[in-house]
């Protein structure tokens, strides 16, 4: 080989590497509520507004943005050759709805302070799970839903009850018959499975990996136990109205760590009003 076509190639495979390390995919709507997932040079360290996020070992990662994030979020790549890479994410604001909802039992809605000690603790447990940073990648595979049945509640809505302002409601309310199945829309581990929380009801937690996982609220019974991991589509509970609730539902709830995300930012969209 000549000099000058060595000198050629090594070129080629400097300019090569440069680019393999500035590499960035996103995949996901860059908006408040949003799931996203990235793709960086395997090897390469990603944090988020300075906070460091975790990358598997082949350079995918996960970001979540809440229902009222800033709207200008600073990504940062380290690569494995040392270079840095700077992205300002712009998110697109959202407009949420407002749902009244009548008929809830007032205990619920103006709890005691007995109650009030109850869902302290209730509220803790559910955060530790939540903080939950397995290695799993469940997260990164397609999400489907996990029951059929008319869409009544949304992410991110203000909610009214009985005439009173409370939380927004950060899942998505699918009508459904009581008993009536519920899925896991992604593979995971189940790390929570209690049958009477005060809010909640029947509640059910599965790990999907890397600080993602999916509640299910309100249910009437379990088909799986904590430890037990489980595929997309199997069985893993059942429909009920259990907790804070007027009516058999499924309340499908995301979380990136402690971050409420919309589920409709990974699952297909539904059609019609009905879930697919």
């Amino acid at each position: 080989m000549s000099r000058s076509i060595a000198v050629f190639v090594l070129g080629l495979v400097i300019l090569g590497a440069s680019a393999a390390s500035q590499a960035l995919e996103l995949t996901g709507p860059l908006s408040q509520g949003a799931l996203v997932r990235g793709q960086v040079a395997p090897g390469s360290e990603v944090r988020l507004n300075g906070d460091p996020v975790r990358v598997t070992d082949d350079g995918r990662f996960v970001l979540g943005f809440d229902r009222n994030a800033e709207l200008r979020q600073q990504l940062t790549v380290l690569a494995p050759d040392g270079s840095r890479r700077q992205k300002t994410l712009t998110l697109a604001e959202r407009d949420y709805r407002v749902q009244r909802i009548d008929g809830v039992p007032g205990r619920t809605v103006t709890p005691s302070e007995e109650h009030l000690a109850r869902i302290r603790q209730e509220a803790s447990q559910v955060r530790e799970v939540r903080d939950t940073d397995s290695s799993l990648t469940g997260f990164l595979g397609d999400f489907i839903w996990p029951a059929s049945g008319r869409i009544t509640g949304v992410y991110g809505s203000q909610r009214i009850y009985n005439g009173e302002p409370r939380s927004p409601h950060y899942g998505i309310d699918i009508a459904a018959p009581a008993g009536a199945p519920v899925v896991a829309p992604a593979d995971g581990v189940v790390t929570l499975a209690e049958p009477d929380l005060f809010y909640s009801g029947g509640t059910l937690i599965i790990d999907h990996g890397f600080g993602v996982s999916s509640t299910f609220l309100h249910l009437s019974g379990f088909e799986v136990t904590v430890g037990q991991r489980v595929r997309q589509g199997d069985r893993v509970a059942r429909v009920g109205s259990s907790g804070r609730s007027t009516g058999p539902h499924l309340d499908w709830r995301m979380n990136w760590y402690q971050v409420r995300v919309d589920p409709n930012t990974v699952a297909p969209a539904p059609t019609a009003g009905h879930t697919p």
